[in-house]
């Protein structure tokens, strides 16, 4: 049924569209049939440049841009009459839609609505003039009348026609649109109508001819300012934009893509560029996933392999312009109303990646600048989800490590004292009538060995349980160690934490854990300090943890050549584990005077973004 609706409304709409566009080319068409050779060509001249600049070059206004043209259309009707207005005023926009590439639908049918305004307009002029003239003594006040009737029925007539076929094409235009669009036109309007006045108040204090440069004169501040405010209004959006890639990729720079990672690509890249809908997919362990929709997208179900394909093949960004001529192999993701489209994959080193889709309802819509900004983007998408899982594989690779690392422990410890502890009880029980004093001190010896081979499968055990920062996070891990710590050693221990949460991964999180209960454990039972105190700080590209206390320090140059000897986790293992993530680890300390341990980890080992970000996504 709403297929049926779609359908019938764009037959509807195509329909008005070429009604409009057929009547107002046939009033052009008779405009240049019933034109006569007119003195003053320097006139229309100047008339027809005034207007292309003005129509070139917009000039911005509150949400939008709009042409400031009707000051010009009006002195050439006063000068030379309906039909040289209409075919002129048609022309100039006609050329204008050509050189902005506009669909042909659109090139013809915008001149062809404003020719029909301009006669519409003058047909109702003719009919209100005569009670002006009669109601108004004065000439200025009837030419300010008459311009203001004027101006009145071409903006209602020419908003008419548009909101009309904006109201009768399929795709969305809401009451927010309509209302938009209704307040740029009535800026433009309060500007022209400013300027019909200005127009006949100083003309009325003119006392020579009015020539060609008196008009020149009077028109150029207005075309200079749309001029000037359209190419200001360019670059600011040209700023916009570069602003918007900069917040992109500089966020995207100091996250890793994790499951909430799109939240920073949804929030900035409509700013960045304006589009109606967009989907991306990223292939993962060779898997293509859809990560990411927004605007007028239909994807409820996976691809086929055939398109995941044809995905992986795709090197350099395609542009459809029209869905009737091709759009691509990703059709049925995007709603029907949608007509341009453009491909992007992210590649790196010959390597599609990802595939990012982005679409407009307009046909050729989308300029090499759209296509280029939009490739710079995706360029930037392919580094972090390359990284990304450069990030995945190393931590596979040390949590492989951290498994051969406890299968050796085991193979040298544990192993090793049971095969001696079983021999020992065989030759007990071989000698247990002859030599019983040595059999009991085998014995013993055997049950002290496994009794310490049961601490250490113990404490393997306790290694494979939840990690601490699993269970609760860093920062409650920390929190409730120091509680546990106030209460056992009755100690002076301050924690402070600033900045934003940012949820680490477990690595990250198991290291900076580590390294704070190895520094505190150090100042309470080696440094007999009096006053600890423990700062986690998120900072702009790095999180910080800091242990500081007033105990009686220690020689640095010691204590490394007593790391090297003993396997517990202390300054070697620290520096090691910081050295996995890419952290620095910095070691401040003097004999008498106290330490300071400060671990900086990259925001590019965070597997994730703001949790307030995370939390505003879900919701």
């Amino acid at each position: 049924m709403a297929r049926l609706d779609f359908q019938t409304r764009e037959k509807y709409s195509k329909v008005f569209l070429f009604f409009i566009t057929f009547m107002g080319w046939l009033s052009i068409f008779y405009s240049a049939l019933t034109l006569t050779v007119r003195d003053k060509p320097s006139f229309i001249l100047l008339f027809i440049l005034f207007l292309f600049i003005s129509e070139y070059y917009p000039m911005p206004v509150w949400k939008g841009f709009t042409a400031i043209s009707f000051p010009l259309v009006y002195v050439l009707y006063i000068l030379f009459g309906t039909h040289y207005t209409a075919l002129c005023y048609a022309l100039v926009v006609l050329v204008v839609n050509l050189l902005h590439r506009r669909p042909l639908r659109i090139i013809l049918f915008n001149p062809a609505q404003l020719a029909l305004s301009i006669i519409l307009s003058t047909a109702m002029l003719s009919l209100f003039k005569p009670m002006a003239e009669a109601s108004l003594q004065s000439t200025v006040k009837t030419g300010i009348a008459e311009f203001s009737i004027l101006l009145f029925f071409f903006f209602l007539f020419n908003n008419l026609i548009v909101d009309l076929v904006l109201i009768i094409r399929p795709q969305p235009y809401s009451l927010k649109m309509w209302k938009q669009k209704t307040i740029t036109e009535l800026n433009n309007t309060l500007i022209s109508l400013a300027y019909g006045i200005l127009l006949y108040i100083l003309g009325s204090q003119n006392r020579g001819e009015i020539d060609v440069f008196s008009y020149f004169f009077f028109f150029s501040p207005l075309v200079g300012l749309s001029l000037l405010s359209s190419t200001i209004a360019r670059l600011k959006l040209e700023k916009k934009k570069l602003k918007a890639l900069f917040s992109i990729t500089t966020e995207l720079n100091q996250i890793v893509p994790k499951s909430k990672w799109n939240s920073t690509l949804k929030e900035s890249f409509f700013q960045f560029m304006n589009v109606e809908a967009s989907i991306l997919w990223i292939k993962e362990n060779g898997i293509w996933r859809h990560r990411y929709q927004e605007g007028r997208t239909s994807l409820s179900h996976s691809l086929s392999a055939v398109v995941y394909d044809q995905f992986e093949s795709m090197k350099h960004p395609i542009i459809y312009n029209d869905r009737k001529t091709n759009v691509g192999i990703a059709e049925d993701c995007f709603d029907r109303d949608l007509k341009s489209f453009v491909y992007s994959p992210l590649v790196v080193d010959h390597e599609t990646v990802g595939m990012f889709i982005v679409a407009r309802s307009r046909t050729k819509s989308f300029t090499n600048e759209d296509v280029q900004s939009l490739a710079t983007l995706s360029n930037q998408l392919a580094a972090v989800i390359k990284t990304q899982m450069l990030l995945s594989e190393k931590e596979k690779r040390l949590i492989l490590e951290e498994r051969n690392r406890i299968a050796r422990e085991i193979h040298d410890g544990i192993a090793q004292t049971l095969a001696g502890a079983v021999m020992k009880l065989e030759t007990a029980g071989k000698i247990y009538m002859k030599k019983p004093d040595e059999t009991l001190k085998l014995v013993n010896e055997s049950v002290f060995r496994l009794r310490e081979s049961l601490k250490d499968v113990r404490e393997s055990i306790y290694a494979l349980r939840p990690y601490p920062t699993e269970k609760a996070g860093l920062v409650a891990a920390i929190f409730r160690k120091i509680e546990d710590l106030k209460k056992e050693y009755k100690q002076d221990i301050q924690f402070e934490k600033r900045g934003t949460d940012f949820v680490l991964s477990p690595m990250a999180e198991k290291v900076l854990y580590d390294s704070f209960q190895e520094s505190i454990q150090n100042a309470i039972k080696h440094a007999e300090a009096s006053r600890i105190e423990v700062l986690l700080s998120n900072q702009a590209d790095h999180i910080l943890l800091k242990v500081k206390d007033n105990g009686k320090g220690f020689s640095l140059f010691q204590a490394m050549i007593k790391a090297q000897k003993q396997p517990h986790f202390g300054i070697m293992q620290m520096n090691d584990a910081a050295e996995k993530l890419n952290a620095s680890l910095q070691i401040d300390s003097k004999e008498g005077e106290g330490t300071k341990v400060l671990i900086m980890v990259p925001k590019m080992g965070f597997e994730g973004e703001e949790i307030h970000d995370q939390a505003h996504a879900s919701g």
